[in-house]
């Protein structure tokens, strides 16, 4: 699967319920065994499983929003204790309750991609063609 949209992402974007360069966006690094990308329905990080959540990301620096691309610096995830693979990352509006903090895209294609945590940081890097992260 490349890069998405959650289609309640997609909505909010277009009734401006998402601020990209003014909100806090985050990145939570995912093993799909454990998580199952459901990009109609799922709309909150507690939809995301908390077993399937290796890490989770400062917010995101840097984020740009030129004619409908997004983009941010790398994401880093500090000091991710060892496990199993991580295939993808989640990427969110954080409102300090899972319940709540909306989901705006799942990326499975990006520079460190999948990644096996060894207790150490990870760091994912999006990619540098015309969608960026992604693209409304």
């Amino acid at each position: 699967m490349a890069n998405q949209l959650y289609a309640k992402a997609r909505k909010r974007a277009l009734n401006a319920g998402i601020g990209w360069e003014s909100g806090t966006i985050k990145a939570v690094l995912v093993d799909t065994d454990f998580y199952s990308v459901d990009l109609a329905t799922h709309e909150f990080l507690s939809d995301v499983p908390v077993g399937a959540r290796a890490s989770i990301s400062a917010a995101l620096t840097g984020k740009t929003s030129e004619d409908g691309v997004a983009d941010a610096d790398n994401a880093v995830f500090a000091l991710v204790p060892a496990g199993p693979a991580c295939e993808a990352v989640v990427i969110f509006s954080d409102t300090g309750n899972p319940a709540t903090s909306p989901l705006i895209g799942y990326c499975d294609v990006a520079v460190n991609l999948p990644a096996t945590p060894v207790s150490g940081d990870i760091n994912v890097s999006w990619g540098n063609g015309v969608d960026r992260i992604f693209k409304l």
